[in-house]
């Protein structure tokens, strides 16, 4: 399992689904929190253990209820096409190809900004449409690099690189001194690659930098975030300081890798933290380390919510629905058990964050947009081309570094922005 990265593309399909959408004004029990409704899950390695717990624990503090759980293997392809019906549901993860302006044609709001984000993280500006949140997210992220404590150790490493060249020491002395890979890529999957992309705001330390990224002309100028973190990538690369081919990596089998120390790094999600664990010879070895980058002496990290619980708008039973979201977001401790950070604001990081703490790094969450400027930097990215979220304009850079492709990275860079510049001209 792993958890999927930014938008889909199946955004055409939902933009012809619209029109099927409209609530069923008939509420399950007549608001009584009542009856049976569905779950759809990603979660098909607890469906049948972790999650059978929840249905009882809810099912006992609410009696008469009955709890159905649909664990989808595909489930952002299957979920959208499900969509195209009312039966997709009574509560699911909001699938990443709904972009923000769709939200109210699918679900129904569970409240508005104002009453909900003294208490819960991430409804600021995730899954928002006017004003109103539709969905609270299962679990939240950080983002750095997971690595193997013992085999930075035995290179003679003991504190986080600062900088983008401190960074390229630690992997150089892993090289030379231990006998595993400095920093596997999971190239081939592509998908990995789209992790560079949760960098944005680490490198500043500026919760504006998404908004910034939207209004930037060139954001592979010297300086910008992009160019740092991008720039850091090629030169990992070209330096021989990943695995030899690229286009063999392995997904699953990199988590046994990691986790046995025959791969020291990898950039991915905290998501990913407890994953590695569970392959890893003794799940202490595996840590998390900060973005290589300081403003005024401090690292950063960017937390963002994973999915979203959400009621389908056509639920017969909404009561019940938004009774199972609130249990599973305050009380079933699901975000805590699975390495992730809470939604609800009042619990403390969880100890798979320790490292960052203890490198007295800084949460930040990114600012929400201005109005008529909601995901406008993927869009830019999509109409030139280059689409952030999904890996592969970084697969090129990767390509590049290693010399099976004819480019530098300054004419990569000035092709990105070129490429940037024209297509922002065009996305209102």
């Amino acid at each position: 399992m792993r958890r999927y990265g930014i938008a889909g593309t199946a955004l055409a399909l939902l933009l012809a689904l619209a029109g099927c959408g409209g609530g069923d004004e008939e509420g399950g029990s007549d608001g009584a929190i009542s009856g049976e409704i569905t779950v759809l899950t990603q979660r098909t390695d607890i469906v049948n253990t972790v999650l059978q717990e929840y249905k009882k624990k809810f099912e006992t503090k609410y009696p008469g209820t009955t709890v159905k759980f649909e664990a989808i293997t595909d489930y952002e392809g299957e979920v959208r096409i499900r969509m195209n019906t009312k039966e997709y549901g009574d509560v699911l993860l909001i699938p990443n190809s709904v972009t923000d302006d769709l939200l109210s044609t699918f679900f129904e709001p569970l409240g508005t900004i104002d009453e909900l984000k003294d208490r819960y993280r991430f409804v600021r500006n995730e899954k928002v449409l006017d004003g109103k949140v539709y969905g609270l997210a299962i679990t939240g992220n950080a983002q750095g690099f997971v690595y193997n404590k013992k085999v930075w150790q035995q290179a003679g490493i003991t504190a986080p690189p600062r900088t983008p060249a401190e960074f390229l020491a630690a992997l150089t002395a892993i090289r030379d001194r231990t006998d595993a890979i400095p920093l596997y890529t999971n190239y081939k999957d592509a998908w990995p690659l789209s992790q560079w992309e949760g960098l944005r705001g680490v490198v500043s330390g500026d919760p504006d930098a998404a908004i910034k990224l939207a209004r930037d002309d060139a954001p592979w100028a010297p300086g910008r975030e992009h160019h740092v973190v991008d720039s850091l990538l090629f030169d990992i690369v070209q330096q021989g300081l990943t695995e030899p081919d690229p286009t063999t990596t392995n997904w699953e089998q990199s988590k046994g890798m990691i986790g046995t120390g025959k791969v020291a790094t990898m950039m991915l999600g905290s998501w990913a933290i407890v994953q590695m664990q569970g392959a890893a010879t003794d799940k202490a070895d595996i840590g998390y380390l900060p973005f290589p980058s300081q403003v005024n002496g401090k690292f950063h990290t960017v937390i963002a919510g994973d999915y979203k619980n959400a009621i389908n708008i056509n639920s017969r039973n909404k009561a019940t629905a938004r009774a199972w979201i609130d249990w599973f977001t305050n009380e079933s401790n699901y975000a805590v058990d699975q390495g992730g950070i809470s939604p609800v604001i009042s619990q403390a990081m969880p100890t798979t964050l320790a490292d960052l703490t203890a490198a007295n790094t800084e949460f930040i969450e990114l600012s929400p947009p201005p109005k008529g400027e909601e995901g406008l930097a993927d869009r830019i990215g999509n109409q030139a081309e280059i689409a952030l979220g999904d890996g592969k304009y970084r697969q090129r850079i990767v390509d590049a570094a290693r010399g099976a492709k004819k480019e530098t990275r300054d004419e990569i860079f000035a092709d990105l922005n070129r490429k940037w510049s024209d297509a922002k001209s065009k996305v209102k």
